[in-house]
């Protein structure tokens, strides 16, 4: 039996705190093989990366060029199937769609001292896209990272993804050309992400690097940071659901086992205010996991890393599931848009009955790189304004000078820097050093 924790008691916070403080995912040691890699493609450039894509993936890749002839991506594309292009096509219309929408306004405005304020948004000028390999192809992880860098206007894309013994899905293939990738190197890992941030001979280092990957790639992301920026540290996979009496018990265990089935890491979390629902739901999922192909880590994610808590009614509900700041919620209730103001921490929400969380992945348009690891207290889903920058803009004319220039001054001064204040009294035939 899942883990069931019940809200109204006096031991839960404690409990429940533990449960969500609890590791997930590897316990090697990452950081220290990660910086040991990094160090030694900052060292050794395209040669360090030839040798462990050759180690990790078995692909040998030109050092010089970091490329292989096993891999093309024109070549790979031709072999998707029709019907995976137009759902291909029909998601990277809805996620260009919604993250058009997303836009922001260059904006300016005169004080009331005659100061002109603003700021203007301008794009990245390189972003590298890491597309994780492994168990499975991922085309959604493509259009999610790609799509909005182009649409914001970012000059160079460069995306990576693991090939492991020269394979790569058609449907990766073809998604990256949808989108417009014109620069592609078939190598994966922290190597991946050290050429990203450092660049080699052939490859130049870019301003950004987005997308999910596993631990050693998340790793590398947090050792690179400073250098170029990140997205997000991504951790295992979560999904939140509240359900109540009007929930179907199959389709609230089919959602919770969407995220069950990437790794054995990932979390599955259901909120109930009636037990006889929560019972209802795990024997469910108990019956779908004997018939599902990815079943043993789907089971071994919900053993042990799932919860079913019992909630004294949805307000404490909604209280709970601001506290799991989940990267998924699912609000499968009568009525989700009476809760949803009182939802502050999630990465993604999908209101009622019809909106799994599997159409947020694929087709809705909204982004699914989102954050992990409770992260969501602070932080937000991928978007277009990840791929933008906003630069402060000001001016001040005479007047709007001689208005705010003597606050500046005696600031100036204060804080003891005297070439601050001089830049400021120079322009008014005072001198500043009294």
């Amino acid at each position: 039996m899942v883990r069931r924790f019940y809200a109204s008691t006096d031991a839960f916070n404690g409990e429940f705190a533990q449960f969500l403080e609890q590791e997930r995912g590897t316990g090697a040691d990452v950081a220290k093989i990660v910086a040991d890699i990094i160090a030694d493609v900052r060292k050794r450039g395209g040669e360090a990366v030839a040798e462990y894509t050759a180690k990790f993936d078995g692909l040998q890749l030109d050092p010089s060029t970091l490329k292989s002839d096993n891999v093309d991506l024109h070549a790979l594309a031709a072999e998707c199937p029709q019907d995976l292009r137009d759902a291909i096509d029909f998601a990277h219309d809805r996620i260009a769609a919604y993250h058009s929408a997303q836009r922001p306004n260059d904006h300016k405005f005169t004080d009331d001292a005659g100061v002109e304020l603003g700021w203007r948004w301008t794009a990245l000028e390189s972003v590298g896209v890491y597309v994780p390999g492994g168990r499975a192809s991922y085309p959604s992880s493509v259009l999610m990272n790609v799509v909005p860098a182009k649409i914001a206007g970012v000059d160079r894309i460069v995306m990576v993804a693991p090939a492991p013994k020269g394979e790569l899905s058609p449907a990766v293939a073809y998604a990256a050309l949808k989108a417009g990738v014109e620069e592609f190197y078939p190598m994966g890992g922290a190597q991946a992400v050290a050429a990203l941030a450092y660049g080699t001979s052939n490859l130049a280092p870019v301003d950004k690097i987005v997308g999910p990957g596993n631990a050693f790639v998340a790793e590398a992301k947090r050792q690179v940071f400073g250098r170029v920026g990140i997205d997000t540290i991504a951790g295992p996979s979560e999904i939140l659901v509240i359900a109540d009496h009007t929930a179907n018990p199959d389709w609230v265990a089919a959602d919770l086992l969407s995220q069950a089935e990437h790794d054995p890491s990932s979390q599955s979390i259901l909120i109930v205010v009636d037990e006889a629902v929560g019972d209802s739901v795990e024997k469910a999922v108990e019956n779908q996991l004997n018939s599902l192909a990815t079943g043993e880590r789907a089971r071994e994610s919900w053993t042990n890393n799932g919860a079913i808590v019992v909630a004294p009614d949805l307000d404490a509900a909604a209280s709970i599931a601001n506290r799991i700041a989940a990267e998924h919620l699912e609000l499968c209730i009568e009525d989700p848009d009476a809760l949803l103001p009182l939802v502050r921490h999630a990465g993604a929400v999908f209101l009622g009955h019809h909106t799994p969380e599997a159409l947020g992945d694929y087709v809705t348009g909204s982004n699914h790189v989102l954050p992990t690891s409770r992260a969501a207290r602070f932080s937000s889903g991928l978007g277009l304004y990840d791929f933008l920058k906003r630069m402060s803009v000001q001016r001040a004319g005479p007047q709007g000078f001689a208005a705010i220039a003597p606050a500046a001054l005696r600031l100036a001064e204060a804080e003891r820097l005297p070439a601050h204040a001089r830049s400021i009294s120079i322009r008014t035939n005072r001198d500043a050093d009294g």
